[in-house]
């Protein structure tokens, strides 16, 4: 069977809640998982979950961190699987976790990004994957809402 791989949503709680945050990861990149094991703790306004992996596969990247409040159906982390049924969730190219276009002057190193920044450079008209020479000045080498609005500040001069 072939592998591909999946873009696994942040889950959608309903119509009133749109927001969720992560409290706590319980699966890193590289780890292999089994459908139902459990990957993430999240909590909406109503409640705290558990949620589980939706098949098995090969955690590729983890798109959020800890303290993240990201929006439902958002990006939340890629999966390498086997899985047929998820055919519909194959990952686009050019996600924020993964930078497929290395230039001569930025080194092939992919720019994590947080749901936040990726929100404020989409709302602005750009592609995440595009931008060069932004600064990622969040923890963890992450690139900030706070990186995106002063990015977007030097631009309109």
């Amino acid at each position: 069977m072939e592998t591909f791989t999946i873009d696994v949503p942040m889950p959608s709680m309903g119509a009133t809640a749109n927001e969720l945050t992560v409290i706590s990861l319980k699966t890193h990149a590289g780890d292999r998982v089994t459908k139902g094991q459990k990957l993430a703790e999240l909590e909406s306004d109503k409640s705290v979950f558990e949620f589980e992996s939706p098949c098995d596969g090969v955690v590729k990247a983890i798109l959020v961190r800890p303290g993240d409040v990201c929006q439902s159906n958002g990006p939340f982390l890629q999966i390498d699987t086997t899985d047929e049924s998820l055919r519909h969730l194959t990952a686009k190219t050019g996600t924020p976790s993964a930078s497929a276009a290395p230039s001569a002057a930025k080194p092939a190193v992919a720019l994590v990004w947080t749901p936040r920044a990726v929100k404020l450079a989409q709302e602005a008209g750009l592609d995440p994957i595009k931008i060069t020479g932004i600064e990622a000045t969040g923890p963890g080498g992450r690139v900030s809402g706070d990186d995106v609005t002063k990015y977007l500040a030097t631009r309109k001069v």
